[in-house]
């Protein structure tokens, strides 16, 4: 009896330990590493393998678009609460080129992380990563982050105030725009989320055929560093 006794307590114990393994505090530092991207507000999920902020090869959903499009991500947010995850804004305002942004998560029971935040100017642009399991050893992780395109709206690259809800780019945070541009493109062959092809721009700022200047918007991936550090 002592034996069956000593072996269910191990095998509590046991389980108890794992349980201890799957609750991690995080430290997240995100760096802009374009020459004239911002970052909206970036949000941070922690989540389990049944939940994504987005897949690459997949149709947007509704939210992805709301912040893809006009930076708003209220709804990415509600709906990792309600299936159970954590949420973290690191900012309430855009991260400029070359700034860094910093924040501290608790993510419970959640083992995969992720984080979105729109690219301004692009039409539907965003930093992402998706679904990155998070170690249960302790220490500072680096990662290289791409841009993605929500394929939700054409890279017409001209500037529209309030265009979060209509075609357009809404803000252009880092200056140097230009207008009156014609349009960079007209039509778009891929409308699922896929890597971004980055802004054409022109050198015309009261003309040509985009709002953005290609000296200052145009960009190659990665876009951004995330260091996460696991308690």
């Amino acid at each position: 009896m002592k034996l069956q006794f000593s072996a269910k307590l191990l095998s509590l114990s046991a389980l108890f330990a794992v349980g201890m393994t799957q609750a991690a505090e995080i430290h997240v530092k995100l760096i802009n590493l374009t020459h004239g991207i911002a970052f909206t507000p970036v949000l941070v999920a922690a989540h389990s393998s049944d939940a994504a902020l987005f897949k690459v090869g997949e149709t947007a959903s509704a939210s992805l678009e709301m912040m893809a499009e006009g930076g708003d991500v209220s709804g990415l947010k509600t709906e990792v609460e309600a299936a159970d995850g954590a949420v973290l804004e690191l900012t309430t305002t855009p991260t400029l080129a070359g700034a860094t942004s910093m924040g501290s998560l608790d993510t419970g029971e959640n083992m995969y992380l992720s984080l979105t935040a729109m690219l301004l100017p692009t039409n539907d642009g965003f930093v992402g990563l998706d679904s990155w399991k998070i170690p249960d050893d302790p220490g500072t992780y680096t990662l290289m982050l791409n841009a993605y395109d929500a394929g939700t709206e054409v890279n017409d690259e001209l500037i529209v105030a309030g265009a979060a809800a209509t075609p357009g780019i809404p803000a252009n945070p880092s200056g140097s725009s230009g207008m009156n541009g014609t349009g960079a493109s007209t039509d778009e062959a891929n409308n699922r989320v896929h890597i971004h092809p980055g802004n054409l721009g022109d050198t015309d700022s009261d003309g040509g055929f985009s709002d953005l200047d290609s000296r200052v918007h145009r960009w190659l991936n990665p876009v951004a560093k995330l260091m996460i550090t696991v308690k």
